[in-house]
């Protein structure tokens, strides 16, 4: 039972296929900035989900969510000797991006933790892996402290759909309508199974967007014309977002039962695809203990020194694996 990467194992849905199918005709070159059907299904989204203000956005498509990640730091300009900010416990990519770009991050949980010459500020919420959820009030005094010191902040939002014990707020609804400095991170991998087209796009301060789009341009950091299409017909329907939310929830509440039933406590998990679990020990010590009952997690050190005494168990398996992983849990 692999609980460890939360790849999503759910259909993709028919009216995406179909989408993704009839633009299958596309001999020239996708457009960076992506087409006008497209910027316009994405700012429509914005607008309704993250209450953005759609004529102050700018707008751009990325091949997934991670490369954005991954390349931000370097196609923002920056460099040996700058900052990077990331959270104590996180997705690992917003350090690689720190040191691909040959930046140095240093991890910060609240503003007053965060050196002032810091360059870039990375925020997610809800957070990958443990599922916290920003308060609008935390998210305010993040944008607040970026652009007193002329800091990029950046939200990786991706798990925005999937609140549980809370209602997740996007950063762009905590700016009063301008996003100076400020972009929000999205991907449609999560929301519908789209992990495998690498749909993504993120979205704040036209000027800042401008700038990659031309970057990404030249490096050829394009979203193919049919994934476009893709992702025009996603971002249009929310019924099968709906739909694989109620999937989702199902397994979390059985996971959720059965390891609280096995002796772990479940921390911060209010939202997301994964469970933020502990039985207070090396987590090492829990993957080998959970292994050895043939359910796979992943070690909370992966995501940084202070996740040592979890393990982060995914909601992405089928719900045969899942029944099976909760039988075998009575037994741990």
């Amino acid at each position: 039972m692999d609980l460890s990467i939360g790849t999503p194992i759910d259909p993709v849905p028919a009216l995406v296929q179909a989408a993704l199918a009839a633009a299958a005709d596309a001999p020239g070159y996708p457009r960076t900035a992506g087409t006008p059907q497209l910027r316009d299904a994405l700012t429509g989204w914005l607008a309704a989900a993250c209450q953005a203000r759609p004529d102050r956005l700018g707008v751009l498509p990325t091949i997934g969510s991670k490369e954005l990640v991954a390349g931000l730091p370097a196609q923002l300009g920056l460099g040996p000797g700058d900052l990077v900010v990331i959270p104590p416990v996180c997705y690992p990519t917003y350090e690689v991006g720190a040191r691909l770009a040959g930046a140095t991050a240093v991890r910060a949980e609240h503003p007053d933790q965060a050196p002032d010459t810091a360059r870039l500020v990375w925020l997610n919420s809800p957070a990958n892996p443990t599922g916290a959820v920003l308060a609008p009030d935390r998210l305010r005094a993040w944008v607040e402290w970026a652009r007193r010191r002329g800091a990029v902040l950046a939200c990786d939002e991706c798990y925005l759909s999937l609140g549980w014990e809370t209602t997740p707020v996007s950063v762009l609804a905590v700016c009063e309508g301008s996003y100076h400095r400020v972009l929000a991170v999205h991907s449609l991998s999560k929301r519908s199974n789209l992990a495998g087209y690498r749909a993504g796009f993120v979205a704040g301060d036209p000027e800042l967007v401008a700038g990659l789009r031309e970057v990404r341009k030249h490096a050829g950091a394009i979203v193919p014309a049919p994934v476009q299409a893709a992702m025009v017909a996603a971002v249009q329907d929310e019924s099968h977002v709906a739909a694989q939310r109620a999937r989702y929830a199902a397994r979390r509440e059985l996971l959720r039962t059965a390891f609280a039933a096995a002796g772990f406590t479940v921390e911060r998990s209010e939202a997301g695809l994964y469970l933020w679990a502990t039985r207070d020990e090396v987590c090492w010590s829990t993957v080998d203990a959970l292994a050895e009952r043939g359910i796979l997690v992943s070690p909370g050190a992966f995501y940084g020194p202070a996740g040592g005494r979890h393990v982060r168990v995914a909601l992405t398996a089928t719900d045969e694996r899942v029944a099976a992983a909760v039988a075998r849990l009575s037994g741990a």
